[in-house]
């Protein structure tokens, strides 16, 4: 009895292993962007019109201290005259685990310029800046700025509904509150979409002076692309960016679902 318990103990355990990889398998394959997305985007600002442009893609997979990664990739610049933004930042995520690796960030305005790198040691949740900074995340699934628009790209958006989340690698800019505001047609040089409009408010004490509100309308399909984003920039105000171009590889593989 006890040679029979033992193996019905580990046929258990390989079927469990197996349908929990196939699962992992399943999210992943299942994710709204893949490797080779590329979105581009006109920039206007109020007051100042169309002055700039802005584009977000996936490259990799990419090693990071033997996590396989995707490398989110996010370049905005706009203005006129010395009225000039520049935003770059990168992002490494696990996309079995929607957890960040690895973040940098380089953004100069009128007024300031700031650089960050950070190494994001997920499984043991804490973190380590190149300028000596340090912290424990609250969290071993953590995100930063840039993969939490990613991370929004795989909720169920229902109307009306508001999420929470503590999972910003910093504490100190958690929480991030995501608010379903409405359903909305968006006109952009890519086409007519029908949208979800969502409000997303982050915490960051050197950029918002406290809690910042980023407007997002996502595509009311599988693939939930961000059509239109609008947030406030320090010294130029309210930048828009609008949809121009899209590359999904994801869209054939989700219609197939």
């Amino acid at each position: 009895m006890q040679n029979v318990a033992g193996r019905w103990i580990v046929s258990l355990a390989l079927i469990s292993s197996v349908f929990s990889e196939s699962l992992l398998a399943q999210t992943h394959n299942s994710l709204p962007f893949a490797l080779g997305e590329k979105l581009t985007y006109k920039v206007s600002v109020s007051k100042m019109g169309t002055v700039g442009s802005g584009s977000m893609w996936v490259e990799g997979p990419v090693d990071v201290r033997g996590v396989t990664t995707w490398l989110l990739r996010f370049d905005f610049r706009a203005g006129l005259g010395p009225m000039k933004a520049v935003d770059r930042t990168s992002s490494w995520l696990d996309p079995q685990r929607m957890a960040a690796q690895r973040y940098f960030k380089h953004e100069k305005h009128v007024l300031s310029k700031r650089d960050e790198r950070v190494e994001i040691f997920a499984s043991d949740k804490r973190w380590t800046g190149a300028d000596g900074a340090s912290g424990v995340s609250p969290t071993d699934e953590p995100l930063d700025e840039l993969s939490f628009m990613y991370f929004i790209r795989t909720l169920p958006l229902a109307p009306d509904s508001t999420y929470r989340f503590n999972r910003h690698f910093d504490p100190a800019r958690s929480p991030t509150t995501v608010k379903v505001i409405r359903r909305e047609v968006v006109t952009t040089p890519a086409g007519r979409f029908q949208t979800i409009r969502v409000e997303m408010r982050v915490r960051d004490s050197r950029r918002y002076k406290g809690e910042g509100v980023i407007t997002l309308n996502f595509s009311d399909d599988a693939m939930r692309i961000p059509v239109r984003i609008e947030s406030a920039m320090p010294v130029i105000g309210t930048a828009v960016m609008t949809l121009q171009s899209f590359n999904n590889p994801s869209a054939a593989k989700l219609a197939k679902l």
